[in-house]
């Protein structure tokens, strides 16, 4: 198999296996290392006496053989043997008799004077009369000899034999539990992983409450795990806000739009029951179109609220409150004139510095609020835009009687509407309007009855309310 495919084919492998797989690789080579390490060190210890004990013994026959003394036995499993240049044996040890143990390229090399190391027999497989020999040239009575000193290898190999076992053993039991460990800690690690991937299947698949279902976070870490389950919870928090938004807007839609549908297919209906008369039908077209008109304008509303909601088309740009567009004075004509047909007067009041808002809702919240005041208000209206630390506070305020207690905790609902003002033309999504601007730009809005009026109010949690606001006041702040 190609290293490639290899490759490929270990990628596809669970993130657990490719965990455990990459763990014990690295212990293994990290075993394998420290093993070798080891076994080189001691066996190089073995090979350093081994070796002192034979030069000792070799020195011990060179001496021997000039003076033509006895050869002495040496240490345990020591051998000799002596040789003429032409490879006869002239003495030799028990064990060894006439074996040869040089071959003819090595009795050469010994004859012209170089010192001759070599061993017999190898380590793994097992055998029997592994040596370590050492030969040298040695003169006596004129003639050139060859001397043999050999120790035998068997303990120096057990003892190594039996320390690779022991590493086998020790490095075969470290990686099995290494990889179990390894195996344990991925699990571990990966399982608020599993978790989280089981909660986003149940929501993907809709077997459990989108509204209900957040992922269990440890609130006493803070790694990556939990970090992730964080980021998958906000996720699930703006998931659950844009599900919530979309079935408001159905059951808005659905609540507004209901009527004027009915009463336009019954006028319709009874129209086309029978043949009319041309004043009747344009009746019924009158009848139609006051009814489209009022599905026109909660319906541009509620599609003014879903984008609010949205937040994806908040623009701000550098505003001025005195100069949203169109100009202050044409803007503001039409309620002056409302207020001057009732008896009463419209003030203004702003300041100079600029905001970073989106100038487009700056108009429908000022227009909304003044409706507002000159349907259920009473004399002085006042206008008032102050910017402070880059927020702008905007109040319209009037000295009617206020808003009905009960009303208050649902004066920014939609649909929300005062008994008082059922009878006057209105869809209740006014207020509504005027929180979802707020809200998009990081303010609130609430309402409060400041005698001898109401108060509707939006700020940062960092400043308090004014208690001097009377009447229907709206106050945003903007934040650059």
């Amino acid at each position: 198999m190609t290293p490639g495919r290899l490759s490929a084919r270990f990628r596809r492998l669970p993130v657990v296996a490719r965990l455990m797989l990459t763990v014990a690789l690295t212990m293994a080579l990290v075993l394998a290392g420290a093993a070798g390490l080891v076994y080189w060190r001691v066996e190089a210890a073995l090979d350093s006496q081994l070796d002192e004990d034979l030069t000792a013994y070799q020195q011990s026959l060179d001496r021997a053989v000039r003076t033509g003394q006895q050869l002495p036995p040496g240490a345990n499993g020591s051998l000799h043997q002596v040789l003429d240049t032409d490879g006869r044996v002239l003495r030799s040890s028990d064990t060894v008799r006439d074996r040869p143990l040089l071959t003819p390229a090595e009795r050469e090399a010994a004859a012209r004077g170089a010192t001759v190391h070599r061993d017999i027999g190898a380590l793994l497989p097992i055998t029997t009369g592994t040596l370590r020999l050492r030969a040298d040239r040695v003169t006596a009575d004129g003639h050139p000899r060859i001397v043999i000193a050999a120790a035998q290898r068997g303990h120096r190999d057990e003892a190594l034999r039996e320390l690779l076992a022991q590493l086998a053993l020790a490095s075969g039991l470290t990686l099995l539990a290494a990889s179990y460990v390894g195996y344990r800690t991925a699990r571990a690690a990966l399982r608020p992983v599993e978790r989280y991937r089981v909660g986003a299947a149940a929501l993907a698949d809709g077997t459990d409450d989108e509204q209900d279902l957040r992922l269990e976070v440890p609130a006493d870490r803070d790694d990556e795990i939990t970090r992730l389950g964080h980021t998958l919870n906000r996720m699930l928090d703006r998931l659950a806000a844009s599900a919530t938004r979309e079935h408001q807007f159905i059951a808005d839609a659905s609540h507004e739009l209901r009527t004027p549908l009915t009463l336009m297919r019954a006028e319709l209906d009874v129209a086309l029951h029978r043949p009319r008369t041309a004043e009747e039908l344009t009746d019924t077209l009158r009848a139609v179109d006051t009814e489209a008109r009022r599905l026109v304008t909660p319906a541009n509303a509620l599609l003014d609220l879903e984008q609010l909601a949205s937040g994806e088309h908040i623009q701000r740009t550098p505003t001025a409150p005195d100069r949203p567009r169109p100009p202050p004075r044409r803007r503001l004509r039409p309620y002056r004139a409302a207020a001057e047909r009732d008896g009463r007067t419209l003030t203004v009041e702003h300041d100079h510095a600029t905001v970073h808002i989106d100038p487009r809702w700056l108009e429908p919240v000022i227009g909304t609020l003044l409706d507002n005041a000159l349907r259920h208000g009473a004399d002085t209206i006042r206008l008032h835009a102050q910017t402070h630390g880059g927020r702008l506070r905007l109040s319209v305020t009037d000295e009617g009687p206020g808003f009905p207690p009960d009303f208050l905790p649902h004066a920014f609902d939609r649909f929300s509407r005062a008994e008082a003002s059922r009878t006057t033309p209105g869809t209740g999504l006014g207020l509504a309007l005027v929180a979802a601007v707020a809200a998009s730009h990081n303010g609130t809005a609430h309402a409060a009855n400041t005698p001898p009026g109401a108060a509707a109010l939006s700020t940062s949690p960092a400043e308090g309310l004014s208690a001097t606001i009377r009447a229907l006041s709206f106050v945003n702040h903007l934040s650059l």
